[in-house]
């Protein structure tokens, strides 16, 4: 069943629907082009895409969705601090093969876990990947250390609670780690009524190093924001080297690129890339 969810929470045209007990909103109609799987982050669920970016790309001619990983947004699960980034791969594999060829779009975490599925073997068809803000090969070792550094009370308490939600518990945390200093009230508090708890041992994933072992023939756009205050942009360009590309910075945008004051020209880099042809490459 599809229900039209066009309201201000989710954007113009936006429905909603369940795959394999996954939460899954979609707009934009099939075409002969690849439609776009969107992943969102930590602390965050499909919802982060349905305010702007969904609608753009609809618009644009795209069939475009977005998935709550389990345990955020819609997607239940029995115990989120118990996931790891296996499993959240897992899921965006089983949408993924519901869709058909796929461009596979993953923000911040979301970028790590489209990374990990796309050196699996056994990985549904992708017609290409776009790495936004994404979790840099080296891990979120230098941003770990630099919230111990300024908030070593909240960081203390993280740990030892496993309660990575303190992290977002106030408005001030959201703006600062999502946000342009520009960003409007109405969106501070719009993101802070949402963020969520993320499992604390898919973050322990996230403080191992990973390079792609194998890395498939296929278009992989890497795009990052000059402002993030999360994944600096020379950790963005790291990304990039990993996969062959070059870095696309967006100047003057922070971490929530589907978000933050600057989101049109980043979801503009998103669609001028996207390919256009469904046609297999030989990564597969």
């Amino acid at each position: 069943m599809i229900v039209d969810m066009a309201d201000l929470e989710h954007g113009e045209g936006v429905r909603t629907r369940q795959v394999a007990g996954l939460e899954v909103l979609s707009a934009g109609e099939p075409s002969e082009r690849p439609p776009v799987l969107l992943v969102h982050g930590a602390w965050h669920g499909a919802w982060c895409w349905a305010r702007h970016v969904m609608p753009y790309l609809a618009d644009a001619g795209w069939e475009v969705h977005a998935l709550s990983l389990r345990g955020h947004g819609g997607s239940p699960a029995d115990s989120l601090n118990r996931l790891r980034l296996r499993d959240y791969a897992d899921d965006v594999a089983t949408v993924a093969a519901d869709l058909g060829r796929v461009v596979l779009v993953g923000h911040s975490m979301g970028g790590a876990v489209v990374q990990r599925l796309l050196c699996r073997r056994d990985r549904p068809p992708v017609a290409g990947a776009a790495l936004l803000a994404s979790v840099p090969p080296r891990g979120v070792i230098r941003v770990t250390t630099q919230v111990a550094r300024e908030e070593p009370g909240v960081f203390a308490m993280t740990n030892l609670t496993a309660d990575l939600g303190r992290l977002v518990a106030t408005r001030e945390q959201v703006r600062n780690l999502f946000l342009s200093a520009d960003a409007d009230h109405e969106v501070v508090d719009w993101l802070h009524e949402r963020v969520q708890q993320e499992s604390y041992l898919a973050f322990l994933d996230m403080l191992t190093p990973h390079r792609p072992r194998r890395r498939p023939s296929l278009p992989v756009l890497v795009l990052g924001a000059a402002d993030d205050r999360i994944f600096t942009v020379p950790e963005v360009e790291a990304t990039a080297a990993a996969w062959g590309t070059t870095a696309h910075i967006v100047p003057e945008l922070a971490h929530d690129v589907m978000l933050d004051s600057r989101w049109r020209e980043a979801a503009e880099a998103l669609e001028q890339w996207l390919p256009r042809s469904t046609a297999p490459s030989n990564g597969r």
